[in-house]
């Protein structure tokens, strides 16, 4: 239970969105402004090393931090889980069954990750070569299945349909695969195949080009629509259907020794049953604003929301500056900002050492914040992947500072692109 029932701003989820919005507002918003998170979990994870992780780089223990730890002095840790939206009334209900009120509320609840959808996943993880980056109790067997492949073996990865987190995490960790194969001399005696619903490698053209290329470099064998439907861990066997062309409906199954699997995601239940979700089940905010559409002291950031942008903590960089400009603008009744375009990054790990920086906004603009060829692997964004971007999470981030590199939105147009 909460000590106290009323906050002037409460925020709803501790993870990379609610910690940057908490320590921003706390920064910019004066002593005056009472603030509330509502978090569970006492563990922070920086999952976007969760590739890393899975690939042998680094530790699963590099990416967390006791979330005690991120909560900024004089903000009010509320351990507990949202149960419950009642905006027209201002109020949170929760798990441990108590209520609280605020006068503005910023929805940052991240996402579920819906693993029952696929029959049969979930009770494979872990075991048989079924593994997943996508959670810190499975990621550290993706590498035990990456170093246990031998020659003749067959490793299957598969992209689940969008909306999900990270969408180039599930081919990031199919390349790292592929490089350490080649690195041991078993690619060539090895089977790769990258099984995604969607029906090009990534959702930017420009970019798509050029991981189909890195792909085929590899001898990847690119399955598009396919989306994973059915898994037997016992038997090693992923069934598929096909979601598009002549074959529409068709059910594929492939044998795996290795099967790294992306669940389907979905805003969480607490959410998509609240008067805050549009009819997909998303916190229906304004794409520039983040303001929600029908109830103004209501703010959302990060995965949850309806925006149409790639979720990923680069987009959460962007959106939570404006969500806190906008919340401080609100409670000084001036006008709102629009001030969010849709920026989102995906460092795609082509190779160990080797990084695709795919910067992009609404509509799959490309964007780069370096003025470099964006269609190109480089060894600096590795670093920058591995080591600069972390840094810049933990100690820049999450500690309410805002100040970041413009991306550079008219260099598609000049490039004729």
């Amino acid at each position: 239970m909460a000590d106290k029932s009323h906050y002037r701003v409460l925020i709803v989820g501790g993870g990379t969105a609610g910690s940057t919005v908490a320590a921003s507002l706390r920064r910019h918003g004066g002593p005056g402004v009472d603030i509330g998170i509502v978090e569970p979990s006492p563990v922070h994870y920086y999952q976007p090393a969760f590739t890393l992780v899975g690939g042998g780089v680094c530790g699963l223990q590099s990416t967390r931090r006791d979330q005690s730890r991120l909560i900024p002095p004089g903000v009010t840790w509320i351990r507990d889980a949202a149960s419950g939206f009642e905006p027209q009334a201002n109020r949170v209900s929760l798990a441990s069954g108590g209520v609280l009120s605020y006068d503005y509320l910023v929805a940052c609840p991240g996402l579920q990750l819906n693993w029952e959808q696929v029959p049969g996943l979930k009770e494979a993880l872990g075991s048989n070569g079924v593994c997943s980056n996508y959670s810190p109790a499975y990621v550290e067997y993706t590498w035990e299945c990456v170093r246990g492949l031998e020659a003749g073996q067959r490793a299957v990865f598969t992209q689940a349909p969008l909306p999900f987190k990270c969408p180039g995490a599930p081919q990031k960790i199919a390349y790292l695969t592929a490089d350490h194969l080649r690195r041991r001399g078993l690619l060539e005696r090895c089977s790769l195949h990258f099984c995604t619903h969607a029906p090009s490698m990534f959702g930017v053209p420009l970019f798509a080009a050029e991981l189909a290329k890195i792909a085929d470099g590899y001898g990847i064998d690119k399955r598009f629509q396919h989306n994973l439907v059915a898994v037997d861990g016992a038997a090693r066997a992923a069934t598929f259907e096909i979601a598009g062309g002549d074959r529409q409906g068709e059910r594929v199954t492939l044998a795996f020794d290795m099967l790294h699997a992306t669940p389907p995601q979905s805003a969480p239940d607490v959410v998509r049953a609240s008067p805050l979700a549009n009819a997909a089940g998303w916190i229906e905010v304004h794409q520039h604003s983040l303001q929600h559409v029908r109830y103004p002291n209501v703010f959302g950031c990060g995965d949850a929301t309806s925006t149409p942008n790639s979720k990923t903590a680069a987009a959460v960089r962007k959106q939570a500056p404006v969500v806190v400009r906008n919340l401080l603008h609100s409670m000084r009744g001036g006008s709102l900002e629009e001030g969010y375009d849709g920026y989102a990054s995906c460092p795609l790990t082509t190779a160990y050492g080797k990084v695709l920086m795919a910067e992009f906004c609404y509509g799959g603009k490309v964007t780069p914040t370096f003025p470099l060829d964006p269609r190109k692997e480089r060894g600096t964004y590795w670093w920058c992947k591995t080591t600069g971007l972390p840094i810049m999470y933990w100690h820049y981030m999450l500690r309410g500072y805002e100040w970041f590199p413009g991306h550079d939105t008219g260099w598609q147009a000049r490039h004729g692109l």
